[in-house]
């Protein structure tokens, strides 16, 4: 089974990485965040369970978080493995997806981490802007606007909302370092993390990312 844990800070590009390796190794992509909309959206007993908690304004508990990915990975399409994305994000889920590998008669088999030094990933992610009108998405430094703070397409002003200011995301990415480190610290003690340059071009971080996997696969056949 080529289980993978994938790992990457905001701004790292490791979503859309993760959509290439699922197309490319052929097994799902298991995202933590759309499992949470599906069970939302379908108001199953545990998204029911899920948002008893987010409407009183507190963090899901990782109990239901293991559950929602237990669910996932007993379905069909994932005998042959998974990539996991976003998830686990804490120790205690790092042991419950050991437990649930073992029952599985399964391990993980490689962790690649997609590192980006955190004052890029602020560049990346504090610099997008968006028109008023129509909705489309600039980028002070990557997609600037032809004119300042003006849409190219209508000429309405651009905005920043809110979660994509530079304090807001420079506080999100040190929340994501601090509850990161010891995963990171964890895998590698176990020989299973692999560190991926991600501030290469997104053909070059995709091209390590596949050495990475067949290394490893080869290393478990």
């Amino acid at each position: 089974m080529l289980n993978i844990v994938l790992i990457g800070g905001p701004g790292a590009g490791k979503g859309t990485q993760a959509r290439l390796l699922r197309e490319r190794l052929g097994i799902p992509q298991v995202a933590s965040g759309e499992l949470f909309r599906i069970h939302l959206n379908n108001k199953t007993e545990l998204g029911e369970l899920a948002r008893s908690y987010i409407d009183a304004g507190e963090l899901v508990p990782d109990d239901v978080t293991i559950a929602m990915i237990r669910t996932r990975l007993l379905e069909p399409d994932c005998a042959q493995g998974v990539l996991l994305d976003g998830f686990p994000r804490t120790m205690p889920q790092v042991d419950a997806l050991n437990d649930l590998l073992c029952e599985l008669q399964a391990k993980i088999i490689v962790v690649p981490y997609i590192h980006v030094h955190p004052d890029l990933l602020l560049k990346r992610l504090a610099g997008r802007w968006t028109c008023e009108q129509c909705g489309h998405g600039y980028h002070a430094i990557f997609s600037p606007p032809g004119e300042e703070g003006i849409c190219d397409f209508d000429g309405s002003p651009l905005y920043q909302r809110e979660d994509d200011t530079e304090i807001t995301q420079r506080h999100r990415i040190k929340v994501y370092f601090e509850q990161t480190a010891p995963l990171i610290d964890y895998f590698r003690e176990r020989g299973l993390l692999v560190e991926v340059d991600g501030e290469q071009t997104m053909d070059e971080v995709h091209s390590d990312l596949i050495n990475a996997i067949t290394a490893a696969k080869s290393l478990n056949c």
